[in-house]
């Protein structure tokens, strides 16, 4: 079962357990997101309770090999080649009436704020390792200079993982 935003929060070391409580005992009350409390309620910044959520969300989607799945051209062509390498996202293809995207656990939160603003279509994500996207993007969406933004991005992240 995976962890509640709560107790990924206390185990971060950003809330403790009497505060969870009291936003949860609010949340009953307004039926307000925990997230949004937390905010307002204890000033937690709201990266935060972003990256909990993207290692609660991590807990629940589905790991893919980018080399065995199935690309739909006209899907992958939703975002342009910048983009997908600025946001590291990776549109495979439509599943009914939701689109499939594969990212990373690091990226999840950006990709997510990034597709929600430019798509405005239902998605859902699936995770793969930052080798395999990389691999994906530079087959699919080849960028000239790709590769130094990326060099660039993972020393100003210290390599940080969800």
């Amino acid at each position: 079962m995976p962890l509640r935003l709560g107790e990924l929060l206390i185990r971060q070391g950003i809330l403790v357990e009497p505060q969870v409580r009291a936003i949860l005992e609010e949340q009953q009350r307004t039926g307000r997101p925990f997230g949004q409390l937390a905010e307002q309620m204890y000033g937690i910044d709201a990266r935060d309770v972003e990256h909990a959520w993207a290692v609660q969300y991590a807990q629940l989607c589905e790991r893919v090999n980018l080399e065995s799945e199935s690309i739909d051209p006209d899907v992958l062509a939703l975002v342009s080649r910048r983009q997908a390498w600025q946001f590291m996202v990776f549109p495979l293809r439509r599943d009914g009436s939701e689109i499939v995207i594969a990212t990373t656990p690091n990226d999840l939160p950006r990709a997510a704020r990034f597709i929600a603003w430019h798509l405005g279509e239902p998605v859902y994500f699936v995770l793969t390792t930052q080798k395999r996207l990389v691999k994906a993007l530079r087959r699919h969406c080849s960028l000239p200079g790709a590769d130094f933004i990326m060099g660039e991005r993972h020393k100003r992240r210290g390599n940080r993982s969800a």
